[in-house]
């Protein structure tokens, strides 16, 4: 789940510290680096990475950043429950037996979690996964069955949307799956973290992400000889 990487409408919470221009950049990497992992996954399990995305008319804004092998699906929808929602509709009718929701925001998540997740939803008839972020929400939700009463009435953008979700899915009568709790990026807190573990204390324990750790490493040294600048006038 992708919106276009135009400057000021992508990773508004990181500027500042970043321009809209780096935060926008900084997308990108993000973009590119979940893309990398997903098509590492789908090397070994029966997926195919697809960006779903908004707004209409932006595509252009994905060369570039996206293979060409990747396709692009418009998300429809007025708010984001109904965009989740019509996407798993959408690639149900496509002919994909379950689907993966990804955010673009958790770059390092590991791969074999996206793994686990379509090993999962291809064992069972009828069944969720759900990735959960360390914010509350979650950074990926899985289906093999169209639910759209798992998305209505979710306070969104809040601490509560992974209990939310889960006690839905129990309303339900909804297997829920869990992968390993993770974190995504969008505030200066979360960004800090992705620094100290990409380029002060790297493990094997996660996604290298290359394209971000890159382009963070970048931006950072700018951020830190701008500070540096302002302290000796």
């Amino acid at each position: 789940m992708a919106k276009a990487p135009r400057a000021g409408r992508v990773k508004t919470r990181l500027s500042p510290p970043f321009s809209p221009a780096e935060a926008a950049e900084l997308n990108c990497a993000f973009l590119r680096d979940t893309i990398a992992s997903l098509q590492a996954a789908a090397s070994s399990v029966p997926a195919v990475p697809v960006i779903s995305y908004t707004p209409a008319g932006e595509e252009d804004t994905f060369v570039g950043i996206v293979p060409d092998d990747v396709p692009l699906l418009l998300q429809r929808g007025e708010d984001f429950g109904k965009r989740l929602s019509f996407t798993v509709d959408d690639a149900l009718a496509a002919g994909f037996s379950a689907v993966c929701l990804i955010d673009s925001d958790s770059p390092t998540v590991p791969t074999t979690e996206y793994m686990r997740a379509a090993q999962l939803l291809l064992s069972e008839s009828r069944c969720a996964v759900l990735g959960p972020s360390d914010d509350g929400g979650y950074y990926l939700i899985g289906l093999n069955a169209a639910t759209p009463e798992l998305f209505a009435g979710i306070s969104w953008s809040t601490s509560t949307v992974h209990e939310q979700t889960r006690q839905r899915a129990a309303a339900l009568s909804l297997k829920v799956h869990e992968l390993r709790p993770w974190f995504d990026i969008d505030d200066e807190a979360a960004l800090i973290r992705l620094h100290d573990e990409l380029l002060c204390a790297p493990t094997q324990d996660r996604f290298p992400a290359a394209e971000t750790r890159s382009v963070l490493g970048k931006l950072m040294e700018r951020v830190l000889s701008t500070a540096d600048e302002k302290k000796v006038l």
